[in-house]
């Protein structure tokens, strides 16, 4: 009880006795849900034996590629996957993304899965290898195992005890908080911290409650409300919980999965000394930090001592790189050095490419030069070309396309006759997969708007987005007419 009455800080990332932080801020915002693009993707739908089905799970078409990557999940999952990274190569629009979301998917939502793009690596304020290292790190995950003591109860009785300011003959503050908590096997009262009285009203916590409180740290989670409440009738949702077995003082074994990534963050970040001088230096600062090579390796000798001793288990996620090509030099080998390491997540590359400029190579150095540079399959130096697997995409068919169309209408709510998903399926063969599927919200409002009702989109609507809309080939037809046109007068 003193540890929780002597506690200062409820939500705060606690040290361990080697001064590093293992445990990160909860994050902050949670993000809506909507219908994206790759929202039906729920996995690779393969088989048993590994063959690919032809439709299951979201995913229709590429089964080679879709086989492929049920050879690799099974290298990740025997923990044989370091220094192989897998090159995701085809035309735009083939499943790229599609299939390493769907790899993800497989792996389940505790190993951890970073997607980024190949530019997102030039900015002014962090370096290129920086970004590619943060985004090593939050693919690899650490799942930490704790015991803790907790008192853990429905909250019977939450009564704040005042008393006189010392600081000032106005006002009164709070000395301390009486709560008492019941389970099954009997009730307690305890006598608490004003600053757990904090983190109970951030928590929300009223009578009736199930809570947790953490003795070391005195830290409140609020874990629903009671079921004995289930009757009554509220006007917001509410998660009704049965009350807690046993007693109100217990051990319990707590599981908490972060990245690495989670612990150089809540490292960088200076702690206390929260002045006015501090203060303003994290304003100019800006909002990205860049983390140390030498405090990554002080996080490294932590997460290696906790994993000798049984308290944590490193988890090596996935890491999907898009539009690989647009990485340059620099960034290509920081990427030969980090599928060496020890601590090295599942790569994914992909790019849709064929023989191009490998970028940083154009120039050599000499003032008003104009050298090429350097040409490579999908534009990756071959050092870094020959470790990858590669795995080829092709370009859907009539069929595959019209049952995708038809899926996607049926997630997003969309009603259409059979001669429009005819007409569609056509199009897509001859334009791209990406273009119909773009079309297919817009003739549902044109539907709409006309005030049909019944069958959903038709032909003709279909055929009036043709001409409102452009696709790829048609306007690059129009540049053409446009340009021998200029070049005859």
């Amino acid at each position: 009880m003193s540890a929780i009455a002597s506690s200062s800080s409820t939500s705060a990332p606690q040290p361990n006795s080697g001064g590093i932080i293992t445990q990160p801020p909860p994050p902050s915002t949670l993000r809506e849900s909507r219908i994206a693009t790759h929202s039906h993707i729920k996995g690779l739908g393969l088989a048993d034996d590994g063959t690919a089905m032809d439709f299951s799970q979201g995913f229709i078409g590429q089964t080679l590629a879709r086989e492929a990557l049920g050879l690799h999940l099974s290298l990740l999952k025997m923990g044989r996957h370091s220094g192989r990274p897998l090159l995701l190569v085809g035309p735009p629009g083939t499943g790229k993304t599609a299939l390493a979301l769907a790899l993800s998917q497989e792996l389940g939502s505790k190993v951890p899965f970073c997607a980024m793009v190949g530019s997102e690596v030039y900015s002014g304020e962090v370096k290129k290898t920086e970004v590619l290292g943060s985004c090593f790190r939050r693919a690899i995950g650490l799942r930490i195992k704790e015991t803790k003591e907790v008192y853990e109860g429905e909250v019977t009785e939450l009564t704040p005890s005042e008393a006189e300011n010392p600081l000032s003959g106005y006002g009164k503050t709070i000395s301390h908080v009486i709560v008492g908590l019941k389970t099954v096997k009997g009730t307690k009262q305890l006598r608490l911290d004003p600053s757990v009285y904090e983190a109970i009203q951030k928590e929300r916590v009223v009578i009736g409650d199930v809570i947790y409180i953490e003795a070391n740290t005195g830290a409140v989670k609020r874990v629903g409300r009671s079921d004995a409440y289930a009757s009554e009738y509220d006007l917001e949702a509410e998660e009704y919980v049965p009350l807690p077995k046993g007693d109100v003082h217990k051990r319990k074994e707590l599981v908490q999965d972060v990245t690495l990534n989670d612990l150089d963050m809540a490292n960088a970040k200076p702690q206390g000394g929260q002045d006015i001088m501090s203060v303003m230096g994290q304003l100019v600062k800006g909002g990205r930090t860049e983390v140390t090579d030498k405090l990554r390796k002080e996080i490294n000798k932590v997460v290696d001592k906790y994993i000798e001793q049984g308290v944590a288990e490193l988890v090596p996620g996935v890491l999907f790189i898009d539009e690989v090509h647009m990485l340059d030099m620099e960034c290509f080998t920081y990427l030969n050095r980090a599928l060496e390491s020890p601590m090295s997540p599942y790569v994914v590359l992909a790019s849709n490419r064929g023989i191009c400029t490998i970028r940083g190579t154009e120039y050599d150095g000499i003032l008003g030069s104009s050298s090429e540079g350097i040409r490579s399959p999908h534009g990756i130096p071959i050092d870094l070309l020959d470790r990858c697997m590669i795995v080829k995409t092709s370009l859907y068919r009539k069929e595959e396309i019209k049952r995708i169309l038809e899926m996607r209408c049926k997630i997003e709510g969309i009603q259409i006759t059979g001669e429009a998903l005819d007409r569609l399926a056509e199009q897509g063969e001859k334009t791209s997969l990406r273009f119909v599927l773009q079309l297919l919200t817009p003739s549902n409002i044109l539907n709409k708007t006309k005030g049909a009702v019944g069958a959903g989109v038709s032909v003709e609507d279909v055929l009036e987005l043709n001409e409102l809309f452009l696709d790829a080939k048609r306007s690059t037809g129009i540049l053409k007419d446009l340009e021998d046109l200029e070049n005859k007068y």
